[in-house]
């Protein structure tokens, strides 16, 4: 018995280590196999360990120009000899006999193949021959060639361990917003708390692999396991012996180093999160990887690289592109142009959408383009990650509003990917969202049966469609929600094409994921409401708009209250175009206070490509159902209009920073908008009940006697004449004025120039951090002007801690305004001179009523930084409410009219006021100057937008309760859509080839792609068969032992003598 236990124990103890135990990673990597050898960059714990990970990726970035190399780029695809002809023939034309030029040699897989442009060298290039060759018919653009450096190191965090589930503020972050294109990656998370977690909570235990969170092992189970999808990882590289890759179909080096291996591990990881066939295992491990090493060793990239890799990503009919670089130059057009084709040849590109969050506008491209799937980043509980870039797209201001980005979220933080040269290690950041995502679109490429259906539009439908939607958290962060890769299988494999819209309705009660349209109700005289909408065409790359919109309002539910008109893309290229909606309240709603509905109907149609009659179209009808309160409109002193037209924003221009302290942070690109980088000052006047509107055209353009102040906030844009008089005329009639200015100088204009590779010339900014003397011809009428002064310094006023971060100050004001002053530092003076000087008494607040009866009030304030998100420091929402206090009721601030700190008003004759910088070439960005000969001039006041209202065709019915729920693509009900039978895989183990490591993990040698049982099930199993053959054992036991006849014992004969004695004793008893 002893013996059969001992062997029962040895059979249970070999079977344990055939199928090793999953538990949490800290008690994985406490007792690691012996065969396994850590990669070089040790890898990081993974996030359910107690602690986070002791080692942080520090992201470095810097570009220079490439010397006399241009990027020339054609019309169309050549042969090389065309395109030589054609750019020989250009430069003949320029005349410049001595001018030395020659094409450089790009030698690549791409060079024997046609191309679409030609990288040349031209020795001191004149502007002239520069616009000569891009006269050539045949020539579209000339741009300069660009030499990108991305630096990613991996050092001891200084911070000690914290818990993965701790709260957000336990964690540091800091945020460096390079603006040209860089990976997207992170060491650590910093997570944004959504407020659904507020009290004590079972922390759950984190999973191990991300592929099998989102439940890849149920399709794997199915026989999808990426098989003939071709995915690329443009990145840096990949060895060619890495144990976790079975099927690399090719590896193509577009850098000048003679290697195609992964010299960083960056580009190991990504293609390890795609399609890792095991230890930290990928989604789609059958797929055909295509490394594209675009990144040298020491992480250096060109432009021209880039082009040629997308040029071949075309050629070979790629279909998944994983993209983890972004920058915030949605204007760079030899890039963004090459995106646009390859996914007009079918390629699904899937980039990240950027690290610049917590701050809103700060998305990066191309993930902020319609035809490219953007990814944001969540934690392991579900929370938007800090650094996840939000929403909006800043590509539509200031006229228009942004579209909803990122399209969906998945996992970002603390994710396992394959090592440098076997082993996993972990990371944090979109770039690492991207390739789950990437994974994920190759997974389920490989479950549709017709492909053909499997285009840029379609994926993205799926994915939004199915996406889970986070409570408490809006769309420009969320997007459509988490990615659901089980229910985006269910509608991929149900899907017929036809269009759909993002966002799919317009609920402006619904918060907050509906922000910012839900925090403002809408009523009659206000400005109209816009929502972006993007349309994709699932049916074809290209399409249009059948005849106009149609709106429907629901008499029942009051949507005959609503005016709508609708502008449209003309044409829908490549898969997707855009259809704005402009809601406004119609007059006989006036005092009214209610909700509204109705819908939009559109209609798309598309060439069909396999139509048996010539001209046939494919046409799908969508429905965007609309939802408003109204209320009635409120008084004027409640009512704020903020100037967005005169905001101009990188690109195109450079428009510097508006704090020079963030030298990391070099240009203004986040939108100046009240919904993007002034957000929380937006939410601050809300929640003081402020109704604050946004105005995209001129001054000319509102009707002032509705708004008891307009805000103006670091304007750099000019002023047209007719806007100017306006405004004097607008004040008179008892309209306020506040302006929140920024520092201007012109020597430190010139401080701060920087060579620019799109140029290749040096940029030195056309205004400050605000056009200073735009606006003193603004304000000049009441003997008002700002300074060139460039202050900053810490003080108090009105017993509030205040910065004031280069700011400058007032030159003039009347001399019965109240102006405050404060001690500061003279920032322009260190910044020239490198020199630390104090100035006494500088004005940077000034109040003012103006004489005339019934006019209205004029406040000035030197800096905008304490309400702008970018880069504050100290806000003074405070003096904000001070200041409207002071321009809607006239009601003067004790704390500010009784000040220590006031000071007579400055008459400014002692020093001239600043003047525009010679040479500057705003113009060339402005909505309101033109070139001309000398100075540049004013350009003609454009027409105000005329909105064209849709006639409405009412409907008497019921709109729908819910629209969120009420919408489906498809009219697919996933509820009804079952999943199919289980096949069932025997395990399959490939023996090691040679070089390869014998450290298998999970699933101990077998192919994830044939066969993925959750190991950790099986344990408990065995463990119930062991115990019932030990059981059985015990039971046979006794049964034998119950049934076996009993032996009788042999009787011993006893003597004769006893015998007698017995019997002669029982007849006579002894007395």
């Amino acid at each position: 018995m002893v013996l059969f236990l001992l062997l029962a124990s040895a059979l249970l103890g070999l079977l344990a280590g055939l199928f090793p135990a999953v538990g949490t990673e800290s008690e994985r990597e406490s007792n690691p196999r012996p065969s396994y050898q850590p990669p070089s960059l040790e890898p990081l714990p993974s996030p359910a360990a107690s602690n986070c990970s002791q080692l942080t990726l520090k992201l470095d970035f810097s570009s220079e120009v490439v010397e006399n190399e241009y990027i020339v780029t054609f019309t169309g695809y050549f042969s090389a000899k065309a395109r030589s002809l054609y750019i020989s023939s250009a430069l003949r034309g320029a005349g410049d006999k001595k001018l030395e030029w020659h094409i450089v040699p790009r030698e690549n897989p791409a060079s024997d193949f046609p191309s679409d442009f030609e990288l040349i060298h031209i020795r001191q290039a004149s502007s002239s021959s520069l616009l000569t060759l891009e006269d050539h018919p045949y020539i579209k653009r000339v741009t300069p060639q660009r030499k990108v450096f991305r630096t990613l190191k991996y050092i001891p965090s200084p911070e000690p361990a914290v818990p993965c589930n701790g709260p957000p503020d336990s964690q540091k972050w800091q945020s460096s917003r390079p603006f040209r294109r860089t990976s997207l990656s992170l060491g650590s998370g910093f997570w944004h708390a959504t407020g659904r977690h507020s009290s004590r909570r079972l922390l759950r235990a984190i999973p191990r692999h991300v592929a099998q969170i989102l439940q890849a092992d149920v399709l794997w189970q199915m026989g999808h396991t990426g098989s003939g999808v071709k995915v690329a990882v443009f990145d840096t590289g990949l060895s060619e012996k890495h144990p976790h890759f079975k099927n690399v179909k090719e590896r193509t080096n577009w850098t000048n180093e003679k290697t195609l291996d992964d010299g960083l591990g960056h580009g190991t990881f990504v293609a390890g999160v795609i399609a890792s066939m095991r230890e930290c295992q990928g989604f789609a491990p059958d797929s055909e990887l295509h490394i594209f090493r675009v990144f040298t060793n020491n992480q250096v990239s060109y432009t021209s690289w880039f082009l040629d890799a997308f040029n071949y990503a075309i050629l070979k009919k790629i279909d998944v592109l994983n993209l983890s670089i972004g920058g915030p130059d949605f204007m760079d057009h030899p890039f963004v142009d090459k995106v646009w084709e390859l996914t007009a040849n079918k390629v699904i590109m899937v980039s990240a959408i950027g690290n610049d969050g917590p701050l809103y506008g700060t998305l990066n491209n191309p993930a902020d383009q319609m035809d490219v799937i953007g990814v944001g980043g969540i934690d392991f509980e579900d929370n938007i990650a800090r650094f996840s870039s939000r929403g909006m797209t800043t590509w539509e201001l200031p006229g228009g509003y942004g579209r909803v980005k990122p399209d969906i979220v998945t996992y970002g933080s603390g994710v396992r990917g394959s090592g440098l040269k076997e082993g996993c290690r972990s990371l944090s950041g979109t770039s690492v969202a991207s390739p789950v995502v990437a994974g994920a679109v190759t997974l389920l490429a490989s479950t549709v049966l017709n492909r053909e259906l499997v285009n840029p539009a379609s994926m993205k439908q799926a994915l939004i469609a199915s996406a889970r939607r986070l409570p408490g958290v809006n769309m420009f962060e969320q997007g459509h929600g988490k990615l659901d890769l089980i229910r985006a299988y269910q509608i991929l494999n149900s899907y017929r094409p036809q269009a759909s819209l993002s966002p799919s309705y317009i609920d402006l009660t619904e918060c907050p994921y509906m922000w910012p349209y839900c925090s403002q109700p809408i009523y009659y005289g206000g400005m109209p409401t816009i929502v972006n909408v993007t349309i994709l065409n699932g049916m074809g790359v290209t399409g249009r708009i059948v005849d106009k919109p149609i709106w429907q309002p629901y008499l029942p539910q009051n949507g005959d209250n609503i005016d709508v008109a609708v502008s449209y893309s003309p044409v829908l290229w490549p898969w997707a175009g855009y259809l704005a909606v402009s809601i406004s309240v119609a007059k006989k709603a006036a005092s009214w206070e209610g909700i509204a509905q109705g819908h939009v109907m559109v209609t798309v149609a598309s060439p069909a490509e396999n139509d048996s009659e010539v001209g046939g179209e494919l046409t799908s009808t969508v429905k965007l159902p609309i939802k408003v309160k109204i209320v009635p409109t409120p008084p004027r002193s409640k009512r704020v209009l903020w100037d967005q037209y005169h905001n101009l924003r990188y690109p195109p221009g450079y428009f510097p920073r508006d704090n020079l302290r963030m030298k990391n942070d070099p240009l203004d690109w986040n939108g100046d908008h009240i919904h993007t980088n002034f957000r929380d000052m937006y939410q601050h006047l809300r929640s003081m009940g402020y109704f604050v509107e946004v105005l995209g055209a001129p001054l000319t353009c509102f009707d002032a006697s509705q708004y008891g102040t307009l805000l103006m906030v670091d304007s750099e844009e000019e002023y047209f004449p007719e806007e100017i008089t306006k405004l004097r005329r607008d004040i008179d009639n008892g309209l306020s004025l506040i302006i929140f200015s920024d520092w201007y100088n012109t020597s430190v204009m010139r401080k701060v120039k920087f060579y620019d590779e799109n140029t290749r010339q040096w940029w030195m900014p056309d205004t400050g951090g605000a056009n200073v003397p735009a606006l003193n011809d603004l304000i000049s009428v009441w003997g008002m002007a700002f300074s060139d002064g460039l202050y900053e310094g810490d003080f108090t006023m009105a017993d509030h801690d205040m910065y004031y971060a280069s700011g400058c100050s007032i030159a003039r004001f009347p001399e019965d305004g109240i102006v405050i002053a404060k001690n500061l530092k003279d920032q322009g003076l260190e910044v020239l001179k490198q020199e630390t000087a104090v100035v006494e008494g500088v004005p940077i607040l000034g109040l003012y009523q103006t004489p005339s009866e019934g006019g209205g009030r004029i406040a000035l304030y030197g800096d905008s930084n304490c309400i702008d998100d970018s880069h504050r420091q100290k806000d003074c929402f405070w003096l904000l409410d001070a200041l409207l206090q002071y321009t809607s009721y006239s009601m003067t601030p004790p704390s500010l009219s009784h000040s220590h700190s006031r000071v007579a008003p400055p008459a400014g004759a002692e020093r001239p006021l600043p003047q525009r910088l010679e040479g500057n070439h705003l113009y060339r960005y402005s909505k309101v100057l033109e070139a001309h000969l000398g100075d540049p001039k004013p350009r003609p006041l454009p027409a105000c937008p005329h909105l064209s209202w849709a006639k409405p065709q009412p409907l008497n019915e019921t709109a729908p309760s819910n629209l969120w729920k009420q919408q489906k693509l498809l009219s697919v009900d996933l509820d009804k859509v079952a999943l199919p039978n289980m096949k069932s895989y025997r395990p399959q183990v490939r023996p090691l080839s040679p070089g390869e490591s014998g450290a298998w993990d999970i699933p101990g040698g077998i192919m994830p792609g044939r066969y993925n049982q959750e190991v950790g099930q099986t344990i408990p199993v065995f463990a119930f068969l062991g115990a019932m053959v030990v059981l059985s054992f015990f039971v046979v036991q006794l049964t034998k032992a119950k049934s076996k006849p009993k032996r009788r014992k042999p009787r011993i004969k006893r003597p004769t003598y006893l015998q007698q004695q017995t019997a002669t004793a029982g007849k006579n008893p002894t007395v």
